[in-house]
């Protein structure tokens, strides 16, 4: 029987796809999951995995685009496994995948065994499992999420996991999380690192009980020594892994004409990661050994061209799931928000006053740094409260007004912008506005933040002075309507009292939707954040 394979649904408004790249070829034997092709839409870029197992019968050709929905291949013996160059083991492991319960012993052994290994059935060794596949699949992490991405497999497949072990890392648009196992068994890995699933989709499977002492993957691997690439490590077991590359890094690897076999893997079991991919194409190629006899010969001849100075190498990268979600709803806030921005500068010189005199005290009180956002961040909920339409969104045809602050604070963590909320920061002391920033500036950079602990801000402080900027715009947060810009201190003469004088001064912008908050508004709330910073004593005394 033939199975076809269609083009399945890869994003709300995608309507058609490029084929890319064909993995395998046609006629190739094909193993269930096996990635079989590359698509390319106008977005991104997806793999098509197989649906079985069996012969590979391609119907489009690379570069066709094609819509969704459409048969692109079909695969032979899909249903039965029975075709001539399919190994019977195919047959055992489409079994485990429609049942998700073997209850021969023979036919699990079978199982474990991959079509490429080709390796016959043997009786079952030390270990044996319950016969039960357990699949494994993404959990519901957050209202607004539909899909994650794998970021990274913390166990290889054919490992041994426990209970609650830690299998990969899943990251969203909003933040990382970490996938426990949820029974004790053999790891089968499904979707590979990189790929894009859906919440419900299974990532991986577990055989329940299985492989106690050594798995058979590494058990074909001793019988087929001379399979294994050059480059598996000398050190630790060898594994099917040794030398293989992940999808990332093959990817890396093809598009630069870099033999796999020629790489060190540094990750699990000698596997090729995508760090080593990158240094493998970064790393200069070794100059070809020149005759020592016919150099003198060949330079008196003619003398060669100069070098290009310096490298000219450049690599291709996956944007992240954050980073791709990052840039769409920027550019929507662009095209849907009538944002303009108005500035005023303030003068820092209190403020940092007070921060030479109390320093000291105030971190042996209460165990935190006064730092300058605690000013800013106090100083805007007396602004917010004072002109709600700051602190105000829009919901359809109608104006939400907050009577709280929940004030965003804009983090560069290492994959990327995220910013985490300070809940209720109008009722915030000093040292605990001090203490929160300081909780959610830590778990940001850990890749630790919820989605809890990034959602319902009502308005956005942003420093990008820490990287030296003078002046900015900076792009709304949606859905809320305004965000403060802050930047560097600069030492610049102003007048005092008909008077130049050196200050460290601060230019601040505001960037607000005009649909929601007027100019006498946003105008009048940078204003009275600069009287408030520039005489930190309203704050104490609340005038």
């Amino acid at each position: 029987m033939s199975l076809e394979v269609k083009v399945p649904v890869v994003g709300e408004s995608i309507t058609e796809v490029t084929i890319a790249k064909w993995l395998k070829q046609d006629g190739d034997q094909v193993a269930m999951d096996e990635v079989i092709c590359e698509l390319e839409s106008d977005k991104a870029t997806f793999e098509l995995p197989a649906e079985a197992a069996g012969i590979l019968r391609i119907k489009a050709q690379e570069g066709d685009t094609i819509a969704i929905g459409e048969v692109i291949c079909s695969i032979d013996g899909a249903a039965q496994g029975t075709s001539a160059p399919q190994p019977t083991t195919a047959a055992s492991q489409d079994s485990i995948t429609e049942s998700k319960t073997v209850t021969d012993p023979q036919s699990t052994v079978a199982a474990e065994n991959t079509p490429s290994q080709g390796i016959p059935n043997q009786p079952q060794g030390g270990g044996a499992g319950t016969g039960q596949t357990l699949e494994v699949k993404i959990p519901t992490v957050g209202e607004s999420i539909s899909e994650v991405t794998i970021s990274k497999w913390l166990k290889a497949d054919g490992d041994q996991v426990s209970m609650d072990e830690v299998l990969c890392e899943l990251e969203s648009d909003k933040a990382t999380f970490e996938l426990p196992a949820e029974a004790a068994g053999v790891l089968r890995i499904v979707a590979q690192e990189g790929d894009t699933v859906e919440i419900g989709a299974t990532i991986c499977r577990i055989e329940v009980g299985a492989g106690s002492g050594v798995s058979t993957a590494s058990a074909s691997q001793a019988s087929a020594p001379a399979a294994q690439p050059a480059s598996a490590p000398s050190s630790g077991a060898t594994t099917y892994a040794s030398g293989t590359p992940s999808p990332a890094a093959g990817k890396i690897l093809s598009e630069r004409g870099i033999n796999a076999g020629d790489v060190n893997g540094t990750g699990r079991d000698g596997r090729i990661t995508k760090e080593d991919a990158q240094n493998a194409q970064a790393r200069p190629a070794a100059p070809a050994p020149q005759p020592a006899a016919a150099a003198p010969a060949a330079k008196e001849a003619s003398a060669p061209a100069p070098a290009a100075p310096g490298a000219r190498n450049s690599r291709r990268e996956k944007m992240s799931s954050l980073r791709k979600t990052v840039a769409r709803r920027l550019v929507s806030v662009k095209n849907e928000t009538a944002m303009l921005t108005t500035f005023n500068e303030v003068d820092m010189k209190p403020i940092m006053d007070i921060r030479a005199k109390y320093k000291d005290k105030f971190k042996e009180k209460h165990e935190v740094g006064l730092g300058f956002m605690s000013f800013f961040v106090k100083a805007c909920t007396v602004a917010l409260q004072e002109w709600p339409a700051v602190n105000a969104q829009i919901d359809g045809t109608e104006m939400v007004f907050n009577d709280f602050c929940d004030v965003s604070i804009a983090v560069s963590a290492p994959k990327g912008l995220v910013v985490p909320v300070i809940r209720n920061a109008e009722s915030l002391s000093l040292d605990g506005i001090e203490k929160e920033v300081v909780r959610l500036a830590k778990r940001a950079r850990e890749n630790k933040l919820g989605i809890d602990e990034m959602t319902g801000g009502t308005f956005t402080i942003t420093n990008g002075g820490v990287f030296g900027s003078m002046m900015s715009t900076p792009i709304i947060n949606a859905p809320q309507s305004a965000i403060l810009g802050m930047h560097n201190i600069v030492n610049r003469p102003v007048a005092i009292n008909n008077q130049v004088e050196i200050r460290p001064m601060m230019y601040l912008a505001l960037s607000y939707d005009h649909r929601i908050i007027d100019g006498r508004e946003s105008v009048s709330f940078l204003v009275r954040v600069k009287e408030l910073l520039e005489d930190p004593m309203r704050l104490l005394l609340g005038v």
